[in-house]
């Protein structure tokens, strides 16, 4: 080996060695860190993870058109930084709007079935409210998580943190993922892409193609909290 070949190897090593020391420093959880850990809600069929076990409240969410319906947040708060998942209960949507004092000529349910509106729209209606809420937005998409259809987007807000958004529709529920990190935060990734949607035993639900384009149901492992 010549000698000119014999530096350029050392050098490599050398580089390599800086690199990997760089990226253990960056990917190693200092002292105060909290860690990550799966959570399961059998109440409200997921899965995801989270900094730490999550708080859970009752909530009222005002749909599209005025009706409420029940859900729950499950959200841990960090500093400044805040993770929560939303899930709200569509699943009595034609009672709800039937019982409705607040209705319209025009949206009235004698008229029309808007409680399958209210549900069908709810995905677009959540990204809405975030898009209300002011700030910058830098991503806005359709997105899918095991082929259920839902919408991302990315928000800058005008303290500079950052909103990571996520709305998906499965089985009369509304799933709403949301990780708002502060300025200069690296993205949550393990928070969004960590979302599972589980049957009444625990098993990860996903779907797969049929021939004819349809979405064929399948359950995978079950998935339980420790």
């Amino acid at each position: 080996m010549g000698l000119a070949t014999h530096q350029s190897h050392r050098y490599r090593i050398v580089a390599l060695a800086q690199a990997l020391a760089i990226g253990a420093c960056l990917f190693t959880p200092s002292a105060g860190a909290q860690a990550w850990q799966d959570y399961v809600s059998m109440e409200d069929q997921f899965a995801t993870m989270f900094p730490g076990q999550p708080a859970v409240r009752e909530i009222r969410w005002e749909s599209e058109y005025g009706a409420e319906f029940p859900g729950r947040i499950h959200s841990v708060e960090l500093g400044d930084r805040y993770y929560a998942v939303t899930v709200v209960d569509y699943s009595d949507a034609e009672a709800i709007h039937w019982a409705r004092a607040n209705t319209t000529e025009a949206d009235s349910p004698t008229n029309y079935n808007y409680w399958r509106i209210d549900k069908i729209a709810s995905v677009a209606y959540a990204a809405t409210r975030f898009r209300q809420r002011g700030g910058s937005v830098t991503f806005d998409a359709w997105h899918h998580i095991d082929r259920v259809p839902g919408h991302q987007l990315q928000i800058t807000n005008p303290d500079d943190s950052r909103t990571y958004a996520g709305m998906y529709l499965h089985e009369d529920r509304l799933y709403i993922i949301e990780a708002t990190v502060a300025k200069g935060t690296p993205p949550p990734g393990m928070f969004q892409q960590g979302l599972r949607f589980i049957d009444e035993q625990g098993r990860r639900i996903r779907y797969s193609w049929g021939e004819n384009d349809e979405l064929i149901r399948e359950t995978r492992e079950t998935i339980t909290s420790e």
